[in-house]
């Protein structure tokens, strides 16, 4: 296929599907290409999803029980400490996503987006239909149904009132934000409203534009550590204002707080270093679950210097590979990310390990990238998956890879 074809078929495509962001920041974003994978491979994906996942709700539950200055040493602020210590629905987070590397004959994870992860409708309802295209089945098939079942149910869990007043709400401005949001409400009771037109009453409630109090926020796209940092034009902390609101019962959001607490990336440093002292507070089983899934990291890199181990250094809050650093053997820089956006949170070390490499199509022509699976748990339970592509750390350049089952051979 010419390569002026090609860039006339995936426009085509694209163009007929409503309210998605094929190209972001100017450039491509989402392939007109598709990796074939085999049902045992998407299996074992989900397998490891919902063990690795269990580890992660399982160490919330002791996390909202340790003393102030261990989560502080995490690097958890200190206006959030009330907040993540909350618990207000059974699974710790709805929406979450794993990020894994194929490593041997199994996967590593690398990180946990628990509290605002993308990827949602690229998975959920674009790949569907780039299979389709493509003439091949989806492994995310019936998915959709069970990502809005999972809203839901959270919904039904953290309504406090007879018929809540329900809102999603994202950054009005950024397209990728505001239409997973409209997205994920599709077929619910609710109501969008722009970030920047929601009321806060500190003590009161929160409130849309025409005063009327909302019960429950959805806020899947609004991070945590930025909420808190939050102003208004008076100067008033009207991210703190919101999380007291929270904790007092005035307001119900989701992802839920315990959903915080499992973004921090040094949640992965407790569970190693539990399961380097073979403590008890992890089955046998779940030991061998953290041997297979996880990778050995730590507050500090000494252990990588000592025993001579290429490793990664990170922020214990990032996204999209902001701030990231791949160190050597020696503890030499070898790549860093341009991005350095979260340089004052603290940082974590962790076991580098090399993506697997896979070739791809593009405007651009035929590419060499890095793979990176997306895994997604809703409720605990594992939902779509799907491929990012492109540098050694993923970032918001990468592209969308979609993913389809491979035709049997006849």
């Amino acid at each position: 296929m010419k390569q002026s074809e090609h860039q006339l078929l995936r426009k085509q495509f694209y163009n007929k599907l409503d309210s998605f962001w094929a190209d972001l920041y100017g450039e491509e974003y989402a392939l007109y290409d598709i990796k074939q994978v085999k049902e045992e491979e998407v299996s074992r994906i989900r397998l490891v999803t919902e063990r690795v996942g269990a580890i992660f709700f399982k160490v919330a539950s002791l996390l909202r029980e340790v003393p102030n200055e261990t989560l502080l040493e995490m690097g958890f602020p200190e206006e959030t400490l009330s907040f993540i210590r909350k618990k207000t629905i059974h699974p710790e987070t709805v929406i979450s996503r794993l990020d894994l590397i194929p490593y041997g004959n199994s996967y590593k994870c690398i990180e946990i987006n628990a509290d605002t992860p993308t990827f949602i409708k690229e998975l959920f309802h674009v790949n569907g239909k780039i299979c389709e295209e493509f003439g091949l089945n989806n492994p995310n098939d019936g998915m959709e149904q069970l990502l809005h079942r999972a809203i839901h149910i959270s919904i039904t869990q953290s309504s406090t009132v007879e018929n809540p007043y329900i809102v999603f709400t994202a950054h009005e401005d950024n397209i990728e934000d505001r239409e997973t949001v409209l997205y994920i409400m599709e077929g619910m009771n609710a109501t969008f409203i722009p970030l920047h037109k929601l009321q806060i009453q500190r003590g009161i409630g929160l409130f849309d534009e025409e005063g009327r109090r909302i019960d429950i926020l959805y806020r899947q796209t609004f991070p945590i550590e930025n909420l808190i940092i939050d102003e208004d034009e008076a100067g008033n902390p009207i991210g703190l204002w919101m999380l007291e609101l929270i904790e007092e019962g005035k307001l119900s959001v989701l992802n839920p707080p315990s959903a915080f607490l499992l973004q921090n990336k040094a949640v992965q440093a407790i569970i190693w270093g539990l399961h380097e002292e073979k403590h008890d507070f992890f089955t046998e089983e779940e030991h061998v679950w953290i041997h297979d899934y996880f990778l050995p990291t730590y507050l500090e890199e000494e252990y990588f210097l000592q025993n001579r181990i290429p490793f990664v250094k990170k922020p214990v809050f990032g996204r999209e590979g902001d701030t990231v650093e791949i160190y050597d053997n020696e503890g030499k820089l070898l790549l860093k990310e341009a991005q350095s956006s979260y340089t004052e949170y603290i940082p974590i070390y962790q076991q580098f390990i090399e993506h697997p490499t896979a070739i791809f199509n593009s405007e651009k022509g035929i590419q060499n990238g890095k793979l990176l699976i997306g895994s997604f748990l809703l409720n605990g339970k594992p939902g779509a998956i799907g491929y990012r592509i492109g540098g050694t750390i993923t970032n918001n350049l990468s592209y969308y890879l979609p993913v389809g089952y491979a035709k049997e051979e006849e």
